[in-house]
Protein backbone atom coordinates (compact mmCIF):
# COMPACT_ATOMS: atom_id res chain seq x y z
CA UNK A 1 0.00 0.00 0.00
CA UNK A 2 1.40 3.33 -0.85
CA UNK A 3 -0.58 6.40 0.38
CA UNK A 4 0.24 10.43 0.52
CA UNK A 5 0.33 12.22 4.50
CA UNK A 6 -1.53 10.16 7.20
CA UNK A 7 0.33 8.89 10.28
CA UNK A 8 2.62 6.23 10.11
CA UNK A 9 5.99 4.96 11.96
CA UNK A 10 9.38 6.13 10.40
CA UNK A 11 11.38 3.90 7.92
CA UNK A 12 13.72 2.79 10.43
CA UNK A 13 13.88 -1.34 9.77
CA UNK A 14 16.34 -2.02 6.90
CA UNK A 15 15.20 -4.53 4.24
CA UNK A 16 15.88 -4.40 0.42
CA UNK A 17 14.01 -3.57 -2.38
CA UNK A 18 11.30 -6.25 -3.10
CA UNK A 19 9.99 -7.92 -6.34
CA UNK A 20 6.48 -8.77 -7.55
CA UNK A 21 4.03 -9.92 -5.44
CA UNK A 22 1.85 -8.96 -8.08
CA UNK A 23 1.78 -6.27 -10.37
CA UNK A 24 0.51 -3.64 -7.78
CA UNK A 25 3.06 -5.05 -5.22
CA UNK A 26 6.20 -4.74 -7.48
CA UNK A 27 5.00 -0.90 -8.44
CA UNK A 28 4.27 -0.07 -4.91
CA UNK A 29 7.32 -1.02 -3.81
CA UNK A 30 9.65 0.01 -6.80
CA UNK A 31 7.65 3.46 -5.68
CA UNK A 32 8.27 3.00 -2.10
CA UNK A 33 12.44 2.39 -2.59
CA UNK A 34 12.55 5.00 -5.46
CA UNK A 35 11.57 7.73 -2.81
CA UNK A 36 13.56 5.61 -0.14
CA UNK A 37 16.71 5.78 -1.74
CA UNK A 38 18.90 8.19 -0.29
CA UNK A 39 17.73 7.67 3.13
CA UNK A 40 18.46 4.04 2.73
CA UNK A 41 21.17 3.65 4.66
CA UNK A 42 20.18 5.87 7.24
CA UNK A 43 19.17 2.49 9.73
CA UNK A 44 23.04 1.70 9.67
CA UNK A 45 23.62 4.67 11.42
CA UNK A 46 21.60 4.20 15.01
CA UNK A 47 24.20 4.23 17.76
CA UNK A 48 22.62 1.23 19.44
CA UNK A 49 23.33 -0.92 16.25
CA UNK A 50 26.91 -0.38 15.58
CA UNK A 51 28.77 -2.85 17.97
CA UNK A 52 27.05 -5.89 16.01
CA UNK A 53 27.39 -4.15 12.55
CA UNK A 54 31.06 -3.97 12.75
CA UNK A 55 31.11 -7.60 14.36
CA UNK A 56 29.05 -8.89 10.83
CA UNK A 57 31.12 -6.65 8.75
CA UNK A 58 34.23 -8.67 10.06
CA UNK A 59 32.41 -11.92 9.77
CA UNK A 60 31.89 -11.19 6.17
CA UNK A 61 34.97 -9.55 5.08
CA UNK A 62 37.57 -12.09 6.70
CA UNK A 63 39.78 -14.28 4.94
CA UNK A 64 37.79 -17.44 5.77
CA UNK A 65 34.24 -15.64 5.79
CA UNK A 66 31.55 -17.58 4.26
CA UNK A 67 32.10 -16.90 0.94
CA UNK A 68 35.79 -16.79 0.67
CA UNK A 69 36.81 -18.62 -2.92
CA UNK A 70 33.18 -18.85 -3.84
CA UNK A 71 30.98 -17.95 -7.22
CA UNK A 72 27.72 -15.98 -5.06
CA UNK A 73 24.84 -15.09 -6.23
CA UNK A 74 23.08 -12.03 -3.75
CA UNK A 75 19.63 -11.60 -4.00
CA UNK A 76 18.47 -7.76 -2.89
CA UNK A 77 21.59 -5.83 -2.85
CA UNK A 78 19.62 -2.30 -2.32
CA UNK A 79 22.53 0.23 -1.89
CA UNK A 80 25.40 -2.35 -1.28
CA UNK A 81 26.06 -2.01 2.30
CA UNK A 82 26.44 -5.46 2.92
CA UNK A 83 27.79 -6.31 -0.73
CA UNK A 84 30.94 -4.38 0.19
CA UNK A 85 31.83 -6.42 3.01
CA UNK A 86 30.33 -10.03 1.86
CA UNK A 87 31.93 -10.17 -1.35
CA UNK A 88 35.47 -9.12 -0.46
CA UNK A 89 37.10 -12.55 -0.57
CA UNK A 90 34.61 -14.17 -2.92
CA UNK A 91 35.64 -15.63 -6.64
CA UNK A 92 32.42 -13.50 -8.52
CA UNK A 93 29.81 -12.02 -6.85
CA UNK A 94 26.23 -11.59 -8.80
CA UNK A 95 24.87 -8.34 -6.87
CA UNK A 96 20.82 -7.92 -8.02
CA UNK A 97 18.22 -6.00 -7.33
CA UNK A 98 15.05 -4.75 -9.25
CA UNK A 99 15.33 -1.43 -7.65
CA UNK A 100 17.53 1.18 -10.14
CA UNK A 101 17.75 3.50 -7.68
CA UNK A 102 19.20 2.04 -4.87
CA UNK A 103 21.68 -0.21 -7.73
CA UNK A 104 22.56 3.84 -8.62
CA UNK A 105 24.01 4.09 -5.15
CA UNK A 106 25.37 0.62 -4.98
CA UNK A 107 27.41 1.18 -7.84
CA UNK A 108 28.84 4.79 -6.80
CA UNK A 109 30.57 2.59 -3.99
CA UNK A 110 34.08 1.15 -4.53
CA UNK A 111 33.23 -3.07 -4.41
CA UNK A 112 35.35 -5.71 -4.60
CA UNK A 113 36.49 -6.09 -8.40
CA UNK A 114 34.28 -9.67 -8.25
CA UNK A 115 31.10 -7.48 -8.45
CA UNK A 116 28.59 -7.30 -10.60
CA UNK A 117 25.04 -5.38 -10.53
CA UNK A 118 22.47 -6.39 -12.10
CA UNK A 119 18.15 -5.76 -12.23
CA UNK A 120 16.15 -8.87 -11.46
CA UNK A 121 12.92 -9.78 -9.56
CA UNK A 122 13.99 -11.25 -6.11
CA UNK A 123 10.57 -12.94 -6.11
CA UNK A 124 10.92 -14.65 -9.53
CA UNK A 125 14.89 -14.73 -10.22
CA UNK A 126 13.13 -14.33 -14.27
CA UNK A 127 16.01 -13.69 -16.16
CA UNK A 128 19.14 -15.13 -13.75
CA UNK A 129 20.81 -17.55 -16.23
CA UNK A 130 20.63 -14.83 -18.90
CA UNK A 131 22.26 -12.27 -16.45
CA UNK A 132 24.61 -14.79 -14.77
CA UNK A 133 26.05 -15.72 -18.29
CA UNK A 134 26.45 -12.03 -19.21
CA UNK A 135 23.97 -11.96 -21.77
CA UNK A 136 21.38 -9.74 -19.78
CA UNK A 137 20.48 -6.32 -20.90
CA UNK A 138 20.71 -4.91 -17.52
CA UNK A 139 23.65 -6.11 -16.27
CA UNK A 140 26.15 -3.76 -14.98
CA UNK A 141 29.68 -4.11 -14.90
CA UNK A 142 31.49 -2.14 -12.41
CA UNK A 143 35.09 -3.25 -12.97
CA UNK A 144 35.67 -3.95 -17.37
CA UNK A 145 38.47 -5.97 -16.65
CA UNK A 146 37.11 -7.92 -14.18
CA UNK A 147 35.98 -11.86 -13.99
CA UNK A 148 33.09 -12.55 -15.82
CA UNK A 149 29.92 -13.07 -13.35
CA UNK A 150 29.23 -16.39 -11.95
CA UNK A 151 27.88 -19.00 -14.25
CA UNK A 152 25.14 -20.89 -12.62
CA UNK A 153 25.23 -23.05 -11.00
CA UNK A 154 26.28 -20.84 -8.15
CA UNK A 155 27.82 -22.40 -4.96
CA UNK A 156 27.02 -19.44 -2.84
CA UNK A 157 23.89 -17.08 -1.67
CA UNK A 158 23.18 -14.40 0.19
CA UNK A 159 20.43 -12.22 0.80
CA UNK A 160 20.41 -9.51 3.65
CA UNK A 161 16.91 -8.50 4.97
CA UNK A 162 15.34 -10.14 2.02
CA UNK A 163 13.48 -13.10 3.90
CA UNK A 164 11.34 -10.92 6.00
CA UNK A 165 9.51 -9.60 2.87
CA UNK A 166 8.69 -12.73 1.69
CA UNK A 167 4.71 -13.88 2.28
CA UNK A 168 5.01 -16.73 4.37
CA UNK A 169 2.66 -19.02 2.42
CA UNK A 170 5.08 -18.57 -0.41
CA UNK A 171 8.32 -18.51 1.68
CA UNK A 172 9.32 -22.57 1.24
CA UNK A 173 8.12 -22.24 -2.88
CA UNK A 174 10.99 -19.03 -2.96
CA UNK A 175 13.70 -21.19 -1.12
CA UNK A 176 13.01 -24.57 -3.02
CA UNK A 177 13.50 -21.97 -6.13
CA UNK A 178 16.43 -20.22 -4.78
CA UNK A 179 18.04 -23.76 -3.64
CA UNK A 180 17.20 -24.76 -7.40
CA UNK A 181 19.90 -22.05 -8.84
CA UNK A 182 22.46 -23.43 -6.70
CA UNK A 183 25.24 -26.07 -6.64
CA UNK A 184 25.07 -29.15 -4.15
CA UNK A 185 27.72 -28.13 -1.59
CA UNK A 186 26.61 -24.28 -2.05
CA UNK A 187 26.81 -21.87 1.12
CA UNK A 188 23.80 -19.85 1.99
CA UNK A 189 23.74 -17.29 4.32
CA UNK A 190 20.33 -14.92 5.11
CA UNK A 191 20.75 -11.69 7.55
CA UNK A 192 17.53 -10.08 8.80
CA UNK A 193 15.96 -7.90 11.73
CA UNK A 194 14.98 -9.46 14.97
CA UNK A 195 12.09 -7.13 16.49
CA UNK A 196 13.28 -4.89 19.10
CA UNK A 197 10.98 -2.62 20.90
CA UNK A 198 11.83 0.93 20.91
CA UNK A 199 14.35 0.64 17.80
CA UNK A 200 12.28 -1.79 15.61
CA UNK A 201 9.17 0.13 13.32
CA UNK A 202 6.10 -0.93 15.56
CA UNK A 203 3.71 -4.03 14.02
CA UNK A 204 0.60 -2.16 12.24
CA UNK A 205 -1.29 -5.33 11.72
CA UNK A 206 -1.46 -9.34 10.83
CA UNK A 207 -2.82 -10.66 7.83
CA UNK A 208 -4.89 -13.98 7.60
CA UNK A 209 -1.56 -15.67 6.48
CA UNK A 210 -0.07 -14.64 9.48
CA UNK A 211 2.32 -11.82 8.02
CA UNK A 212 2.85 -8.87 9.92
CA UNK A 213 2.62 -5.53 8.18
CA UNK A 214 4.43 -2.04 9.06
CA UNK A 215 3.52 1.61 8.08
CA UNK A 216 6.24 3.91 7.38
CA UNK A 217 6.46 7.09 6.63
CA UNK A 218 9.35 8.87 4.71
CA UNK A 219 10.41 12.00 4.71
CA UNK A 220 8.73 13.18 1.96
CA UNK A 221 5.84 12.76 3.91
CA UNK A 222 4.32 9.83 2.48
CA UNK A 223 3.28 6.56 3.98
CA UNK A 224 3.55 2.83 2.97
CA UNK A 225 2.32 -0.18 4.18
CA UNK A 226 5.18 -2.80 4.07
CA UNK A 227 5.23 -6.55 4.74
CA UNK A 228 7.96 -7.22 7.73
CA UNK A 229 8.14 -10.54 9.03
CA UNK A 230 9.73 -11.59 12.10
CA UNK A 231 10.62 -15.27 12.28
CA UNK A 232 12.06 -17.31 15.18
CA UNK A 233 14.77 -19.76 15.00
CA UNK A 234 12.70 -23.03 15.07
CA UNK A 235 10.36 -21.70 12.51
CA UNK A 236 13.19 -20.20 9.84
CA UNK A 237 15.07 -23.43 10.17
CA UNK A 238 11.29 -25.36 9.39
CA UNK A 239 11.05 -23.62 6.29
CA UNK A 240 14.64 -24.87 5.09
CA UNK A 241 13.55 -27.85 3.02
CA UNK A 242 15.18 -31.31 2.48
CA UNK A 243 18.81 -29.89 0.61
CA UNK A 244 19.89 -28.42 3.84
CA UNK A 245 22.31 -29.14 5.46
CA UNK A 246 23.98 -27.82 9.66
CA UNK A 247 22.54 -25.17 10.23
CA UNK A 248 23.19 -22.52 12.50
CA UNK A 249 21.26 -19.61 13.95
CA UNK A 250 23.17 -16.47 15.63
CA UNK A 251 21.36 -13.95 17.29
CA UNK A 252 22.22 -10.69 17.67
CA UNK A 253 20.95 -7.97 19.61
CA UNK A 254 19.39 -6.49 16.35
CA UNK A 255 19.89 -8.70 13.84
CA UNK A 256 19.91 -12.89 12.82
CA UNK A 257 22.10 -14.57 10.49
CA UNK A 258 21.13 -18.22 9.12
CA UNK A 259 23.97 -20.05 7.35
CA UNK A 260 24.04 -23.82 5.74
CA UNK A 261 25.12 -26.00 3.32
CA UNK A 262 23.00 -27.79 0.30
CA UNK A 263 23.13 -31.25 -0.34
Amino acid sequence: MNTSGGHGASADDDEPPAGSAGADGVRAMQAYYARRAHSYERIYHKPERQAELRAIERAFAAPDGPFAGRRVLEIACGTGWWTLHAARHARSWLATDLSPETLALARAKAMPRCVRLAELDAYTLAGLEALAAGGGAAQQALHPGGEPPAAPPFDGAFAACWWSHVPLARLQSWLALLHSKLAAGARVVFLDNLFVPGSSTPIARRDAGGNSWQRRRLDDGSTHEVLKNFPARDEALARLGPRARAPEWIEHRHYWLLSYTLA
